[in-house]
């Protein structure tokens, strides 16, 4: 029952009502009997400061954030986790008395999903497909997890540079090796491709369309032993997925990274673990039930 005890969280995006974030929360609280409740607000992009000021004033307990607000939220808070410093991003606030801490649980998401699924990461050679937002937390995120190698291919556009800098830096704090390959380079892409343990898909290639990140005869040339990873969780399987999953591929939707995120965000806000495998089986449930009658075939 809500009542004047009732601790609010939320979700702020534009557009927002799209979120599975509500009831992923809302099943956790109810799970550890906690009075609190998680809504979803659409904000307009110019009207975050007052959002963030509202935050404070009504004492609201923590938010999520997606886009288009990771980056441009920074300079209205008052600290970073290391993890949110490293990409100068956030997707979770944690409001303790007025003071407004940010964190990026994204990437630390995919980790802990396979980590919880059994793949030791320690040592690993990790290969990243795109450098936005995702990728970005993703790369940053595996520094803590003792990986050997990340090495990130991405479009050679305007941002080639700028993300270039930014692994350099990176590089500096570590010692996990890091390197960014143009997107077009298809043979550094192949050659990568077979000597890495995990290819991670952090693009939005196979999300509306067929289209796949790898070229097909890369992906042809994967092998059993090999761990493939896609962001995208709806559709439960991408093209990118199946076609690895042909070649004998360990393969992992992006559910896992949503749900894990989410989770990491639970417990910086309430100290309590949020309970995954029920929380899994909603969301499959409810990701299911969306998907055209063709697509669940």
């Amino acid at each position: 029952m809500i009542d004047g005890e009732t601790a609010l969280f939320g979700f702020i995006a534009h557009p927002a009502r799209h979120s599975r974030s509500p009831r992923m929360h809302n099943l956790s609280f109810d799970h550890w009997g906690l009075n609190a409740r998680y809504l979803a607000f659409d904000v307009a992009p110019d009207q975050l400061a007052g959002t963030i000021a509202g935050i404070r004033s009504m004492g609201i307990a923590g938010v999520n954030l997606s886009m288009p607000f990771k980056q441009t939220v920074v300079p209205l808070l008052d600290e970073l986790t290391p993890r949110a410093q490293r990409i100068q991003a956030v997707n979770t606030i944690k409001n303790v008395h007025g003071k407004l801490i940010g964190d990026s649980t994204d990437g630390a998401g995919v980790f802990q999903d396979l980590q919880h699924q059994g793949l030791h990461l320690t040592g690993k050679r990790v290969m990243v497909l795109g450098a936005g937002g995702a990728g970005k937390a993703i790369i940053a995120a595996a520094l803590d997890y003792g990986v050997a190698s990340v090495t990130v291919f991405k479009r050679n556009n305007e941002r080639f540079s700028a993300v270039k800098r930014w692994l350099e830096q990176l590089s500096q704090t570590t010692s996990v090796e890091l390197k960014l390959v143009a997107y077009e380079d298809h043979q550094q892409m192949q050659q990568v491709a077979q000597s890495s343990d995990l290819i991670i898909n952090a693009t939005n290639i196979g999300m509306t369309t067929t289209g796949i990140p790898l070229p097909l005869e890369t992906i042809r040339q994967l092998k059993p032993q090999q761990t493939v990873y896609d962001v995208i969780y709806q559709p439960l399987e991408t093209t990118f997925l199946r076609l690895a999953r042909q070649q004998g591929c360990h393969n992992h939707n992006g559910l896992g990274m949503l749900i894990w995120q989410g989770a990491l965000a639970f417990e910086f806000w309430t100290g309590k673990p949020m309970p995954v495998a029920a929380v899994r089986q909603d969301m499959l449930a409810s990701i299911q039930a969306s998907q055209p009658l063709a697509a669940r075939a």
